[in-house]
């Protein structure tokens, strides 16, 4: 601390801000040796110091954002009711949690400082950063600390939200802007230092020429001066950053083949040596900004396509003029009235209406204690109703994207290790480092001419950039991401692909996964059932997602419902409710106390009234479309295994569409489903779970893949690692196979990467490559492979039907 506390209080007789690093008019403001440029700098110094968070300016040469100029901000308007509604995201008893946008977010010292927000303040709990959205997520006590005061204390550090959406939108887009200058300034300057350099290329040499070729130097080494100041400026401070921590990046080369052309062009211009290359450097700049302009922009098309169209196949059942019908969340807007059923999400904020909600609120707040609501109150987006059907009134835009971000959480996203993303990074680290040395021996083996040495190591270093490396993976994962989803299979992230190609097992469950679960024949047998006792059933099986539920509510559409004092539905068992002081039980012999001893031919759920069995349904399963020939696709390559909760009534069936060697488990609890899936685990096999996310959550979250099968209304499992429509489960292996082929296509394009740059850099170490030539073929080469990985994707989709 004692070096860079003398160091950054005076620097060639300035005096230097210690906070900010900006230049101080005075020595005015000051505490012991340190310097601040203004009062604000000195508030946030004193702020981190009385916390003991000084370690702050050790990050990397860190420098705060400067408080200077910064007048003090009114946010009192943060204490009107209505636009606290408007920017909590979630609130209860314990704490509240808000998202900020943060544009002056700009490096890893302000992350340090965003997400120790909780020293600063014991009101608030903890605070997150997305640096790309440039974000911070705050969960904060309200009792301790207001959503204004969290707000001041952001200000005072000079990290301000941006509160206007339109604002933020503006933002958002700067960069692009940023890049558009850029580029401008380059393409101009690089087309008239072309222009200029016209009496060089012809070899013109005349008593006229000569004196213009002085002139036009001259002016070729002004216009490269933006080009080298500012078009690339952002390599220079990435190169910068990663030097700082210790880390060669792939800018790295690029600033220092800028550097070495724009010294060297000058070197040869003021030495009467020659006019140099600024051509050459205006052009590489040029270029590279423009393959910059062209991975950016096809990367926010996938990205666009798997916001706005990958979205999950989320459905609600809306209520209007006094029917239910299920809509896509999509499509619903603010009033409209949904019914959530147990075990539902709910899809956006609403109003709760009718009904007694209890809340799970695990996920997104990773505690699972259920919250009690009353009528009027309102229930956040994300929560999961336990119990009886409610009526909830829509009062916030439905919002997929924070769905979206519940579901990437990382608690939901830990078992996940991208080896592809692993080995990028380690081979354009050490790549870089080796292309460094290359570049530096071939200069050194033409020590006798400056000229070419300086030529070789400017073109070894451009042309053989890891660029290519780095752009390989996302291409393609992200464009097979985006077709899944054009084919209803929605995965959670890029990852997920690469886990698939790996699975040696597949385990799949049985009700409502390999059965369709909106096709059964529902049969009933015992005593009788009256009016009254069957909307007894219907009232209590409504709740219920069960597929059997369903089946069984389908079959007493027109009976009327009736109001449920109690609700309960224990997964693997069955229900329990009451109504009129009746206590109804429907779901297994055990749940209602029967022990069975009859023949177990037949999947049966079991009603009872006040302990007294009536009866039971039983049902006929149909499999899905196309199982047979999926089952014998896959039994070429996979283990698979059938898992049940069910009695054994439907072996027959199973051993016929898969084969009688196949291992089927019947009578299976979701903890029986967790175990197995742990034991084959445990015989290193990689397995991939099919379930419809009812009885065999567990078992999701245990698999190394996890996938739930879901029809038109379908609940939302943060276990699961994708979605599949259930009209496309016929499909499966093809998309298993589509993984497979997405990763060859990354190891081709690190292969085609690999031989460019061998080829690039065979002519460059011998000096027959220019660096202008060298700084075309560069982004090409990242041009290429994007294209290459394009193609091919949507090739192969093509081929399959995908597309």
């Amino acid at each position: 601390m004692e070096i860079k506390e003398i160091s950054l209080a005076k620097t060639e007789n300035k005096i230097i801000c210690y906070h900010c690093g900006e230049e101080c008019k005075s020595t005015d403001i000051s505490i012991n040796d340190k310097y601040f440029c203004c009062n604000g700098c000195k508030t946030v110094y004193e702020l981190l110091e009385q916390n003991d968070l000084c370690n702050f300016y050790d990050i990397e040469g860190s420098k705060g954002v400067s408080q200077n100029n910064q007048s003090k901000r009114n946010f009192d308007f943060l204490d009107n009711d209505v636009i606290k509604e408007k920017l909590i995201l979630f609130k209860n008893d314990k704490f509240s949690s808000a998202n900020f946008h943060i544009p002056q977010m700009h490096c890893s010292s302000c992350i340090w400082i965003l997400e120790n927000l909780n020293k600063l303040n014991k009101g608030i709990i903890f605070s997150e950063v997305d640096f790309l959205k440039k974000t911070c997520s705050v969960r904060f006590k309200e009792s301790e600390i207001s959503l204004k005061k969290v707000v001041e204390l952001l200000d005072s550090l000079g990290y301000t939200p941006l509160f206007n959406l339109e604002e933020s939108s503006k933002d958002d887009v700067s960069s692009y802007k940023s890049l558009y200058y850029k580029l401008g300034v380059a393409g101009f300057c690089f087309g008239n230092i072309m222009l200029l350099s016209f009496p060089e290329y012809f070899s013109l040499n005349d008593f006229q020429t000569d004196d213009l070729k002085i002139v036009f130097a001259y002016l070729n080494f002004v216009l490269s001066i933006p080009v080298f100041l500012y078009s690339s400026a952002e390599y220079y401070v990435s190169a910068i950053k990663g030097l700082r921590k210790k880390i060669i990046n792939i800018d790295f080369p690029i600033s220092l083949g800028v550097l070495v052309l724009f010294l060297r062009s000058s070197y040869d211009l003021f030495m009467g040596l020659g006019p140099g290359f600024f051509d050459s450097m205006a052009g590489l700049v040029f270029l590279l900004l423009l393959g910059k302009l062209f991975q950016n922009k096809t990367y926010d098309t996938l990205n666009f396509e798997r916001n706005y169209k990958s979205y999950f196949p989320l459905a609600s059942t809306k209520i209007a003029d006094g029917k239910e019908f299920p809509v896509p969340i999509e499509l619903l807007k603010i009033k409209d009235q949904i019914l959530i059923h147990n075990g539902e999400l709910i899809p956006a904020d609403a109003v709760l209406m009718k009904g007694k909600a209890n809340i799970d609120y695990s996920f997104v707040t990773g505690e699972s204690t259920p919250v009690t609501q009353n009528v009027g109150d309102i229930l956040y987006a994300g929560g999961k109703q336990i119990g009886s059907s409610i009526v909830v009134e829509i009062v916030r835009e439905i919002s997929q994207s924070y769905l979206t971000q519940l579901w990437n959480h990382k608690s939901f996203s830990s078992k996940f290790n991208s080896q592809i993303t692993n080995l990028t990074n380690k081979v354009s680290k050490h790549f870089t480092i080796f292309i460094l040395g290359i570049a530096t021996v071939s200069a050194a083996f033409h020590y006798y001419n400056i000229n070419i040495a300086l030529n070789i190591f400017t073109a070894v270093l451009i042309v053989a950039c890891p660029c290519a490396l780095a752009l390989a993976a996302p291409f393609t994962l992200g464009n097979t991401l985006r077709i899944f989803g054009k084919n209803k299979f929605y995965l959670k992230n890029t990852d997920v692909i690469e886990e698939m190609a790996k699975i040696t097992s597949i385990v799949f469950d049985k009700t409502g996964t390999l059965t369709n679960s909106s096709k059964f024949e529902t049969n009933y047998s015992g005593e009788q059932l009256t009016e009254y006792e069957k909307a007894l059933v219907k009232s209590t099986v409504k709740s219920s997602y069960h597929p059997f539920s369903q089946s069984i509510l389908s079959a007493l559409k027109d009976v009327p419902e009736m109001e449920i004092v109690d609700f309960e539905e224990l997964t693997g068992y069955g229900i329990t409710a009451k109504i009129d002081d009746i206590v109804i039980k429907v779901g297994s012999a055990k749940h209602v106390g029967l022990l069975e001893n009859q023949p177990n031919n037949k999947s049966k759920v079991f009603i009872a009234f006040n302990n007294k069995i009536k009866g039971h349904f039983y049902f006929k399963n149909y499999y899905r479309t196309g199982i047979n020939e999926l089952a014998a696709q896959l039994m070429k390559k996979y283990k698979l295994y059938v898992l049940s909760g069910d009695n054994d009534s439907e072996r027959e069936n199973l051993e016929n569409i898969f084969s009688k060697s196949i291992t089927l488990q019947f009578n299976q609890t979701p903890f029986d489903k967790l175990q197995f899936i742990e034991n084959i685990q445990n015989q290193k096999e990689y397995v991939l779970m099919i379930g419809d996310g009812l009885n065999d959550a567990g078992g999701l979250k245990q698999s190394n893949v996890g996938i739930t099968v879901s029809e038109d209304i379908n609940n939302f499992y943060p276990s699961c690692d994708g979605i599949l429509g259930a009209d496309k489960f016929n499909k499966l292996n093809e998309f298993i196979k589509f993984s497979i082929y997405s990763k060859r296509i990354i190891i081709i394009s690190f292969i085609i990467s690999f031989f460019y740059n061998l080829v690039g850099l065979s002519f460059a170490v011998t000096g027959a490559l220019s660096p202008l030539i060298a700084a075309v073929l560069m982004p090409v080469s990242s041009i290429s492979v994007v294209v290459f990985t394009t193609v091919a994707v949507n090739f192969y989709a093509k081929q399959k039907g995908f597309i």
